[in-house]
């Protein structure tokens, strides 16, 4: 639960067209209009609804967990989300990936304020380079979603929101932690009469820690980067234009290489009338990553561009109607020709009934991909309130994952080890999803929740192993079937979170369990927190996980680690605060590398840092 004042009529469409979250004060506020809302989330219909209104399961990161410890990356964050599966192939700054729902980490779309960070060469998002440091709230939807963004959703959504200034203000964030780990982030904004601007300005060192148990090597990381942004609202229109950059050098096992990413982003928002509001977009987004112990480099390039027209059609329904362009170039020294395009465009339609607790949503997309043809997915979902505390909600929803850069067009080739080649005949991943849910209010500040869903995937791509030729083939179907079950607590200054979640998967085709799944994941948080000090801590735990495709397969043994954080608000210009980071310094395997090597994760990191602002 967030706390809001009251907002004004526009905040809904401000924030709803620009893609990123406001908390909007209304006039003169007194304690008595100070109210406790649920969070409100634009990631599952493209317009801002309440969490607790939408069919689907989707989850929060609000603004002061994420700002609770700077150095804290993405990875870190969604590891208090049961539901998901966090993989990081040793420490800070490490190749992370993340599993929703059993589903492939490539069946997750990562956005930022409605933009692309998924690379077209190997499918994923480069999680430890994604910067926080503007951001307002983390949406993560579970469940499919390529109706409303097309490829890559299969699994669900992340979608980073950057927050839209209401108060010029300055501020100055240092952090300081274990393996001579130091965080910096300086930051200013601007907002007056419906013009905004804000600047970010951030830089991250460490020493690292080991990445495997047979190397007793540091991977150091060394990150700096800064955001701007600019825009203008009024009732009738509005614009913004951002800007962030991110550059540095991370040591991996086996060598180091320079990476370097860049996201400019456009928004337009013209209401033609109350009813009538069409939305533009424009995004280009860069990801480079260059080798610096031996020759190489893998860089992808994404213009995306989506415009979209909302008509509320009556009182309680509205259709959105819209097309997305999206180009993706891609270039490396290990694909064929060393550079290649990956086009297509989507055209969608969306249709939201919302009255006296019912609450529906149907759409269609049809996507035509310049290499793979056309393909056509859909979405038909309903929330209903079915007493004044208890609401449920169904869904069932296909999507789609075209193959990567490098599952199309790799190339690798060694005379000892064999070679590996990618297939430029491999067809789209397809899957459909069921998923019902409940949501229950009770007494004393208690709410719970439970979900039961179902995904198959078919055509599912997989790396097929030949001597001397390797490749990929669509070879196999999946299936993932699970539930979640959560329960929230707030009084006064205490709170509790803590959900539960099963999911059981398997290759049809062989009987196997898929790696990197652990069955069962557990997680908790408890604490106090006011307006001048706060103290919390957090149990996240995991079972035991397949490491290969395989009837005899080892598996990687469960853990659990607790995390804790404080803060003292001194006075309204300054605040200190703490954390550590797995306080048990647990160690743990997180991934195999070779034989009996693994990757291992970082273990324990205790930090203390300082805020002053103004």
């Amino acid at each position: 639960m967030t706390t809001f004042f009251k907002p004004t009529a526009l905040v809904g469409a401000v924030a709803a067209a620009m893609g990123i979250s406001a908390t909007v004060f209304a006039a003169t506020p007194t304690t008595q209009d100070i109210i406790t809302l649920d969070p409100v989330v634009i990631t599952a219909t493209r317009a801002e609804t309440k969490v607790n209104e939408v069919p689907v399961r989707i989850s929060v990161i609000d603004q002061k967990t994420i700002q609770q410890s700077p150095i804290a990356d993405l990875g870190q964050l969604l590891q208090r989300e049961a539901a998901l599966n966090i993989v990081q192939s040793g420490g800070i700054g490490q190749q992370t990936s993340a599993f929703i729902r059993g589903t492939n980490s490539t069946h997750v779309l990562f956005l930022k304020d409605g933009a692309s960070l998924n690379t077209a060469l190997d499918g994923g998002a480069s999680i430890p380079y994604i910067d926080l440091s503007d951001a307002g709230q983390i949406e993560v939807l579970k469940g499919p979603a390529s109706v409303q963004y097309g490829t890559d959703a299969i699994g669900g959504v992340i979608n980073v929101r950057s927050a839209i200034p209401t108060k010029p203000q300055f501020f100055v964030t240092g952090e300081m932690a274990e393996n001579k780990t130091y965080k910096t982030v300086v930051g200013a904004d601007f907002a007056q009469d419906g013009i905004y601007a804000q600047v970010r300005s951030q830089r991250l060192e460490s020493d690292g820690t080991t990445v495997t148990n047979k190397d007793k090597n540091r991977a150091s990381y060394d990150q700096k980067g800064y955001s701007a942004k600019v825009g203008y609202e009024q009732e009738q229109y509005g614009a913004a234009v951002s800007l962030s950059e991110n550059k540095g050098t991370n040591v991996y096992y086996g060598g180091a290489q320079d990476f370097f990413n860049r996201l400019i982003n456009v928004n337009g928002r013209f209401n033609f009338t109350p009813d009538l509001i069409l939305n533009a977009r424009y995004s280009n987004f860069k990801d480079e990553l260059t080798g610096k112990s031996y020759l190489s480099y893998f860089n992808t390039e994404r213009n995306e561009a989506d415009l979209n027209l909302r008509w509320k059609f009556s009182e309680h329904q509205n259709v959105l109607i819209g097309a997305s362009l999206n180009n993706a170039d891609i270039e490396s020294l290990s694909i064929i020709g060393k550079s290649k395009s990956l086009d297509s465009v989507g055209y969608y339609v969306q249709h939201q009934y919302d009255h006296a607790g019912v609450h529906t949503q149907a759409g269609v997309r049809v996507e035509d991909n310049d290499q793979f043809g056309t393909h056509t997915v859909g979405q038909l979902a309903g929330r209903i309130q079915i007493a004044p505390l208890t609401s449920i909600y169904a869904n069932i929803g296909s999507a789609f994952k075209a193959p990567t850069g490098n599952q199309l067009y790799y190339i690798y080739e060694d005379t000892q080890w064999g070679n590996t080649y990618g297939n430029p005949d491999l067809k789209p991943e397809k899957s459909l999803s069921y998923e019902i849910g409940l949501d229950q209010k009770l007494a004393y500040g208690l709410s719970a929740y439970t979900s039961i869903y179902q995904t198959k995937v078919k055509n599912l791509i997989e790396y097929t192993y030949g001597y001397p030729d390797s490749t990929y083939q669509n070879v196999s179907k999946a299936k993932m079937t699970g539930g979640e079950v959560g329960l929230k607590w707030n009084q006064d200054d205490l709170f509790l979170t803590t959900e539960y979640a099963y999911v059981k998967t398997e290759n049809e085709d062989t009987g196997y369990e898929l790696i990197r799944r652990p069955r069962q994941s557990f997680t908790v948080t408890a604490g106090l927190e006011n307006q001048t000090y706060g103290i919390s801590t957090s149990v996240i735990a995991k079972s035991t996980s397949k490491i290969s495709n395989s009837a005899n397969s080892a598996t990687l043994p469960g853990h659990a680690t607790v995390d804790l954080n404080a803060y003292w608000n001194i006075s309204p210009y300054a605040k200190l605060f703490t954390n550590i980071k797995n306080m048990g310094d647990v160690k743990y395997k997180t991934a195999n590398y070779y034989a009996d090597e693994y990757y291992i994760n970082s273990g324990r990191q205790a930090s203390v840092g300082v805020t002053f602002k103004y």
